[in-house]
């Protein structure tokens, strides 16, 4: 009897312990652009997994994120600072070819960015100080 009760534990102890208990973004509301954990009012700290992944600080959006889309191709991948876009921002159509690429910094468009329409050609958006589009159309 001892050892049934000891195997029981040791087999109970590695199923509860190899079982991840992970997050995803339903798993979230969003409340005045903070994130929380459903059925609690402390803003969230912590990473996401699922169709679409990445980290939270004191609620908002932080580090490096991707999303997937329902076929699992890549959707987009960038990074956020305090909860805005920060940095580089890449694109894909469900095909996995290029729709964007730009940049981002405290959440406002920066630099020129390039769009890649379905049919190949190519899009180039160049932005002044004021983050208004000037576009210009470059055909591949």
């Amino acid at each position: 009897m001892k050892n049934l009760l000891i195997t029981f534990f040791t087999l109970l102890f590695c199923l509860t312990s190899s079982v991840g208990w992970s997050l995803i973004l339903d798993d979230l509301v969003e409340r005045d652009e903070v994130y929380y954990k459903k059925f609690t009012d402390v803003p969230f700290t912590g990473k996401i997994d699922g169709q679409v992944q990445g980290s939270f600080k004191n609620g908002k959006r932080n580090g490096s994120w991707v999303s997937y889309l329902n076929n699992g191709q890549l959707m987009y991948k960038g990074n956020y600072k305090n909860g805005k876009e920060d940095g580089s921002f890449i694109g894909y159509w469900d095909n996995g070819q290029l729709q964007y690429k730009g940049d981002y910094k405290n959440g406002k468009r920066e630099g020129s960015w390039l769009s890649v329409l379905r049919d190949g050609c190519y899009l180039l958006i160049p932005l002044h100080d004021l983050n208004v589009l000037v576009s210009s159309i470059i055909s591949s």
